[in-house]
């Protein structure tokens, strides 16, 4: 068994073959800060090259799976500007897109609270999403005047359909658990106290089958179900990057922080 340090923003630990990544910013709501993304990323990549690991699980310290980015150190800390005075889009946010996306071996996301923005991409980043009753989960980028990364665009009309998918997308609405089980956008739903003892016995099952065979399964389906995402990953980093100029993205951020209703002008 490996584990990183508890205090650290994400913790990676394997047992049984299983390794589990763990969002840990419970006061934040596991928000993800520019700290936050680089371990995200290094912990995916480290699950493709740690032998003892055969399965993953990502999830977050109670009381949210991921609550998206940090708003004030990202959107509005002083970080958030560069030099020039243009917007910096989240730090390196592609890398740890693709590293979840790239993660050769089956990924379970167990859903344990809010999953909203760059946290319901992460959820969607994973093969199998299993929720507590207390998960809910949103796309809100919408509210931010921001679109949303390839999680949005390129999975989310697969598993829900493209209908669905739209609304999602255009409203920025929160839908809860039994909604996300309905849609198809999570596989079961279980009592919060039974998460983690869900997704460990569904790793446990993944894990003891040939590891080989596993990798190019999940590469079939990949192939099969979604195709190559770093065009529009690029794409969806531009146009995230050309919002964050605008006058309704300030507004979306100024309005979260001052706990307001949004005005959004158009400009």
């Amino acid at each position: 068994m490996s584990q990183d340090a508890a205090a650290e923003s994400v913790t990676y630990e394997v047992v049984d073959h299983v390794a589990t990544i763990t969002l840990n910013r419970p006061d934040q709501r596991n928000a993800l800060n520019f700290d936050a993304y680089d371990r995200l990323e290094a912990a995916f990549r480290r699950a493709v090259t740690d032998s003892e690991a055969r399965c993953v699980i990502v999830t977050g310290a109670d009381p949210a799976f991921c609550s998206g980015d940090d708003v004030r150190e990202i959107m509005a800390g002083p970080k958030a500007v560069s030099k020039d005075r243009s917007p910096v889009v989240r730090h390196r946010p592609t890398p740890a897109a693709m590293a979840a996306l790239e993660c050769d071996k089956p990924v379970i996301a167990a859903v344990n609270g809010p999953a909203v923005g760059w946290g319901m991409e992460l959820a969607l980043y994973a093969d199998i999403r299993l929720a507590s009753e207390k998960a809910r989960f949103s796309e809100m980028f919408i509210k931010r005047g921001l679109v949303c990364d390839v999680g949005g665009f390129y999975r989310l009309p697969s598993i829900v359909g493209p209908a669905k998918a739209a609304e999602l997308l255009f409203t920025g609405d929160i839908i809860d658990a039994a909604e996300a089980l309905r849609i198809g956008l999570v596989s079961e739903v279980t009592p919060h106290e039974d998460l983690m003892t869900r997704a460990r016995a569904m790793a446990a099952r993944i894990a003891c089958n040939p590891p080989l065979a596993l990798r190019y399964m999940k590469e079939g389906l990949r192939r099969g179900t979604y195709g190559d995402p770093r065009d529009l990953g690029g794409w969806a980093i531009e146009t995230i990057r050309a919002l964050m100029n605008t006058e309704d993205h300030k507004e979306g951020v100024a309005s979260f922080l001052e706990k307001r209703p949004p005005v959004f002008s158009g400009r």
